[in-house]
């Protein structure tokens, strides 16, 4: 499967201010104020996370009719109540008892059913700052935007949130595939760079030793299925009202974050987002797998911060293609290839598929020339 830069932004871009927004899940207490300088493992924000109801069939585990359960209830509805209290007692000296599984609020009391419902307490979810850098706004109980001098990496897809660690080189090559065996202690807490792909039991076993992030030029999709979990794929079903990569629902609390740079299936990394990459091994960056195929735009990003504003863009690029500018190729032929630009077309131009397209000629690195619709080249900045 072939996947095309929707923002037009180029997959690589050496040196820009970049803007990341950390945003709580639920309202809260920013911890940070405008102008205050972060650290990556730096709290800002506090949160409670509600839990979901717990549900207990007490008539079955005191064996009583559901009708008596009333009369078995020591606690009352709407009651604070703690771990390891008795919640209920059956009737007769050696009746059964239930203790409250977790701190919370007795809800409801069915008769009917039997069931007993409990509100646990919220927990307390910290937010970290996840990059170095600098807090320009804070929206109050929301979240803040924190801007950093940065080399930015784009991916084609990429899977779960951001997390930061200090990027690894496990490849040398592009087309090198990382195995299971070459992930150890070593790589906790890093983000690693691969080669081509990765296998499921190479994902797994990036999870139990404890890998933050992976950066792969492809995954094979019946590869990172069996990662998920699942068993088919509903988790690619995309429609109006959900275009996101995957569907939100079918990841949840994954374990790491995942960036793919060129597409599904066995795909060497481009050279130049590999070079790039491997100039700042041993650095911290910030990972982002997030996927958004509509409007507002999301692309999954590496974000490397630097250590100095020399050469510093505000704005990322406007990347336009022009005769001498370095490109990435999209089509399925050349995925991932890259070539420079050697003339574009003055009117539609008939291409292998048979139809007309705005086109450009491009010679690659072996020296050959031939023609591709614009859609299937991406200007690399």
């Amino acid at each position: 499967m072939l996947l095309h830069n929707p923002e037009g932004m180029p997959p690589i871009v050496s040196s820009v201010m970049a803007r990341i927004e950390r945003r709580l899940p639920y309202p809260g207490q920013i911890l940070v104020r405008q102008g205050s300088r972060v650290e990556p493992e730096d709290t800002i924000a506090r949160t409670l996370k509600p839990l979901p109801p717990y549900n207990v069939n007490l008539a079955r585990v005191l064996r009583i009719a559901p009708e008596q359960l009333e009369r078995a209830l020591l606690v009352q509805p709407n009651s604070k109540v703690e771990v390891g209290q008795i919640l209920a007692r059956a009737p007769g000296i050696f009746g059964h008892t239930y203790q409250s599984p977790v701190n919370g609020v007795v809800m409801e009391a069915d008769a009917q059913t039997g069931y007993l419902t409990l509100a646990p307490d919220p927990v307390e979810q910290a937010m970290h700052a996840a990059v170095r850098g600098v807090v320009m706004e804070v929206r109050p109980y929301e979240g803040v935007v924190i801007e950093t001098l940065a080399a930015q990496i784009y991916g084609a897809f990429g899977v779960g949130e951001e997390r930061s660690g200090v990027l690894r080189l496990m490849a040398l090559e592009p087309s090198d595939i990382v195995r299971p065996e070459q992930i150890d202690a070593r790589s906790a807490y890093a983000v690693l760079i691969c080669g081509a792909t990765m296998s499921a039991a190479a994902l797994q076993r990036a999870v139990e030793a404890q890998v933050r992030g992976i950066i792969v030029g492809g995954l094979e999709e019946a590869a990172l299925r069996e990662f998920l979990g699942w068993s088919g794929h509903e988790g690619w079903r995309l429609d109006a009202h959900s275009w996101q990569w995957p569907a939100p629902r079918m990841v949840p609390d994954l374990p790491l974050t995942i960036v793919v740079t060129e597409g599904f299936g066995v795909r060497p990394m481009n050279q130049e987002i590999f070079e790039q990459l491997s100039l700042h091994d041993g650095q911290e960056a910030l990972i982002d797998g997030h996927t958004i195929l509509r409007r507002p735009l999301r692309r999954p990003r590496v974000v490397i911060p630097l250590g100095r504003a020399s050469n510093a863009q505000l704005e990322p690029p406007s990347p336009h293609l022009r005769p001498g500018v370095k490109v990435r190729l999209l089509d399925a032929q050349h995925l991932g290839q890259t070539a420079v630009i050697h003339a574009l077309s003055a009117a539609p131009r008939r291409v292998a598929s048979g139809i007309r397209l705005p086109a450009v000629e491009v010679i690659a690195a072996d020296q050959t020339s031939f023609w591709l619709p614009q859609s299937c080249v991406e200007v690399l900045g």
